[in-house]
């Protein structure tokens, strides 16, 4: 088995194909969503389902090319999913951007409006290709468990939860424990949700999909406070996006609570966390561990 597949074109080649046509009557909303897609991004959620799956695939004695026609529409909705949110993010009710990744956000480009029609679109068009997938499942039992995380990894248990208290706590001194609760649901359920359904879907038992969830939170706490870190210390030309945007727009990060060094010091213990549970996984982690060391390690 090859050591990586962390390659974005390949991974696009996958998720593609179930995005929607731009066509009829609702193509402007239809464009909106595919542009929003495909605008970039290190595809960090549909490769983490691809390459956590890859571990157990000793464990159902299933190739890969069958577990890549599985995972597929699953890592197509998780990453419709995370793009409906930076979608909404950037809306003027919210951290009211006007670049994401280099290019104009949704509603700077379409229109408000638009915009919030196309998260909305991108949401229910994931469950619809994730709950398609779970009746051509060849085991529709571990294909519905993975539709379960996906909804409660997305929902008000998960991102959208997290995103709540951020939106409500804005502007408002936070503890730590707040904060924590922040980062672990609104940047870490979405890749908690991922590594396990990518460990549903490649076998794994009851005791493994807990360890990936707890390597999950870990990758996105760590994930989260790099990006506060690249806030303060990174420009708009490399990192595709506006700096300083948490200090305009009011709110308590790692960075703001505890300063710079121990907001890295803490970054780099969590992703060594995760790496060391890398041992408890079957099959060969190698990549994992390379994916949570650039994830925790970027420059944008």
């Amino acid at each position: 088995m090859p050591d990586s597949f962390f390659k974005t074109a390949e991974i696009n080649a996958l998720i593609d194909p179930f995005l929607p046509k731009e066509e009829g009557l609702q193509k402007t909303v239809y464009q909106a969503m595919n542009e929003a897609v495909r605008n970039g991004g290190k595809r960090v959620r549909p490769t983490l389902i691809y390459e956590t799956g890859r571990c157990f695939l000793g464990v159902r004695k299933k190739t890969e090319e069958a577990f890549r026609h599985e995972a597929a529409p699953f890592m197509a909705a998780m990453e419709m999913i995370h793009t409906f949110s930076l979608i909404h993010d950037d809306l003027p009710c919210m951290d009211n951007d006007t670049l994401r990744r280099g290019k104009p956000t949704t509603w700077y480009a379409y229109g408000e409006d638009m915009a919030v029609l196309a998260g909305d679109a991108l949401v229910l068009e994931a469950f619809a290709v994730a709950s398609r997938a779970v009746t051509e499942a060849e085991d529709p039992r571990r294909a519905a468990l993975a539709l379960k995380v996906l909804a409660e990894k997305s929902g008000m248990t998960g991102m959208i939860g997290g995103q709540t208290v951020d939106v409500e706590q804005t502007g408002k001194p936070l503890s730590e424990e707040q904060l924590d609760f922040i980062y672990r649901l609104k940047t870490g359920a979405l890749i908690e949700g991922s590594m396990m359904i990518g460990a549903i879907l490649g076998g794994a038992g009851e005791q493994d999909i807990q360890t990936v969830e707890k390597i999950g939170t870990d990758i996105g706490i760590a994930f989260q406070i790099e990006d506060d870190i690249l806030d303060e210390t990174s420009t708009t030309e490399e990192l595709g996006k506006p700096v300083l945007s948490d200090e305009k727009n009011d709110k308590t990060t790692f960075v703001s609570l505890y300063g710079i060094e121990k907001a890295k010091s803490e970054a780099e213990r969590l992703s060594q966390d995760a790496v060391g549970l890398l041992s408890h996984l079957p099959g060969n982690t190698e990549c994992l561990k390379k994916i949570i060391i650039r994830l925790t390690k970027r420059k944008k």
